[in-house]
């Protein structure tokens, strides 16, 4: 027998489209002759619909298009497509796949580990399944499970029980740097304890701050790969059965390329699902600027996003230069707009204000509101969103101004650490160097006063973004961090940072989160907070 592989790019809402993504995939898997076809998670709604789920109407339509869908699908006979679906119970909402063949639902299965935790809240809307499903294809007996349930031993335990075969795993897994080699990891641990094959089908897409990177892969019951599918973008794979008799094939990652293509991935859907025509971008000549320009260049094209230079009197001539090759590189619009005159007539109204004061950030910061204005402004004009171009270090530090560089709808590299933000931009250059060499190895530097420099005010980034790694990513104590070597001043001065930050963070836009724990859900601490780590001497 043949079976397809689904991954697709749905939108969290728009049923109609999803359900029409669905029959093309089965009008396709029954010409080549499949007799099962795999969706993904939720599939019909995407995922995740949130407090969607919460509305009645919405279950309601949601439970309209399936039937309608199951009428659509008849048209294909014996072919069997498994749908995602959330579907109302005795006991309330389950997060359930249906197999439809000949027009009807012929089984579902309810997810039976609901995870809660990191970017995940199934609690909130769902009740646990408490049963296996199997599902007969060309005598061929599958059992059916739900992404969370495979990192389990239980559910797939059951379903061998009921004389499974083969599982099936519907899932919408969302990326970080590193995910598919604990998927792989974790595929094969569950294919040698269940001494089952297992298909593995994931969905593709940005949505909101998550990137599905598809991937989806079936392994062999000894737990080797054995196929797999691409990431990052759609494909409709048909494989035999038979692949499970098959040599396993070797899996490699290259860090640089996942993350530059999950980071354009969740830009072109942002934008694209969210009906914007093109994106804005302050380019200030440094580097955080320059890699946020490359990734929506590929996201969008160079005639659906347009650059701004804003200089100021400190704005170096090897900045304006360096932005100008870079645009013309990119094939993008760049425009001047000066802030020294707004600047003057900033500080003339606030002259009184501030007599006998000593100037200090606030001035640096009005610079910054003046470009986020600027942007502004040109946002509400053109109908275009302005992309900020902070990155996770900066962020985690308050190395940023609110309403300032800050202001904007979507921020690209917020999950993207400094040292992170060079290394794309070398990668990015060894494919096609677009971005000027000098950009990537002039000192970083904000512009906001004379000769200034990053690391005036913070440790270098090498440091910092290796403590910023143990005390957010991995959770580590203060004293747990000073073991491994780094000066204290360095430690005590980070962790203050970020802690006194939050306020900052929380007014932030959303972005793509591409690391294990980014600011945004992953992280949820209180802005109100007067708990400290204390420091042992």
């Amino acid at each position: 027998m043949k079976f397809t592989i689904a991954q697709q790019n749905y939108t969290v809402g728009d049923l109609q489209y999803n359900s029409n993504l669905i029959f093309e995939a089965a009008q396709k898997a029954s010409q080549e002759g499949s007799s099962l076809l795999l969706t993904s998670e939720l599939s019909l709604t995407g995922y995740s619909p949130e407090d969607l789920l919460l509305r009645d109407r919405f279950i309601d339509s949601v439970e309209i298009e399936l039937k309608n869908l199951a009428i659509r699908l008849k048209k294909f006979g014996d072919l069997c497509v498994i749908v995602g679906h959330p579907a109302r119970s005795a006991n309330g909402l389950q997060n359930c796949i249906s197999v439809i063949k000949n027009g009807l639902v012929i089984a579902t299965y309810s997810k039976q580990i609901l995870p809660n935790s990191s970017v995940f809240d199934e609690k909130r809307y769902f009740i646990s399944g408490d049963k296996p499903c199997i599902v007969v294809v060309e005598n061929v007996r599958f059992g059916l499970l739900i992404c969370e349930d495979i990192w389990h031993t239980a559910p797939g335990l059951e379903a061998k029980a009921a004389n499974a075969e083969c599982l099936i795993v519907l899932n919408a897994s969302p990326f970080y740097l590193g995910k598919q080699k604990q998927r792989h990891s974790i595929l094969k641990l569950r294919a040698t304890e269940y001494e089952l094959p297992i298909i593995y089908a994931n969905q593709v897409g940005g949505q909101d701050e998550l990137v599905f990177d598809g991937g989806s892969f079936c392994v062999k019951s000894d737990g080797s790969l054995v196929a797999t599918l691409p990431n990052f973008e759609e494909s409709l794979e048909t494989l035999d059965i038979n692949i499970f008799k098959g040599v396993e094939i070797s899996f490699q990652q290259n860090k640089y390329e996942e993350l530059y293509s999950a980071l354009v991935l969740g830009v072109r859907d942002y934008i694209s699902k969210n009906g914007f025509s093109g994106v804005l971008i302050g380019l200030s000549g440094g580097i955080d600027s320059a890699l946020v320009l490359v990734i929506a260049v590929a996201a969008l094209g160079p005639d659906r996003v347009k650059a701004y230079m804003m200089p100021s009197q400190y704005t170096a001539d090897i900045s304006l230069i360096d932005a100008k090759e870079l645009a013309s590189n990119l094939n993008v619009i760049l425009g001047y707009l000066p802030i020294e005159k707004v600047q003057e007539s900033y500080h003339e109204v606030l002259a009184d204000e501030f007599y006998g004061k000593q100037i200090d950030a606030t001035e640096e910061n009005i610079q910054a509101r003046i470009r986020g204005n600027f942007l502004m402004a040109l946002s509400n004009k053109s109908g275009w969103l302005v992309l900020t171009t902070g990155n996770k270090s900066e962020m985690a530090v308050g190395y940023c101004t609110l309403y300032g560089d800050m202001a904007g709808g979507f921020a690209v590299i917020k999950d993207v650490v400094k040292t992170d933000v060079f290394a794309l931009c070398k990668y990015i250059n060894s494919r096609t160097p677009v971005i000027p060499e000098r950009i990537i190895t002039r000192p970083p530097s904000a512009e906001l006063r004379k000769d200034q420099v990053d690391q005036d005010s913070l440790p270098p980034y090498e440091v910092l973004d290796q403590i910023l790694n143990e005390y957010v990513v991995e959770g580590k104590s203060v004293e747990s961090i000073l073991t491994q070597g780094f000066k204290r001043d360095d430690v005590e001065r980070v962790t203050t940072l970020i802690n006194k930050n939050e306020y900052k963070r929380s007014q932030a836009p959303i972005g793509i989160k591409v690391t294990e724990k980014g600011f945004g859900r992953d992280w949820r601490y209180p802005i109100t907070n007067k708990f400290r780590e204390s420091l042992n001497a």
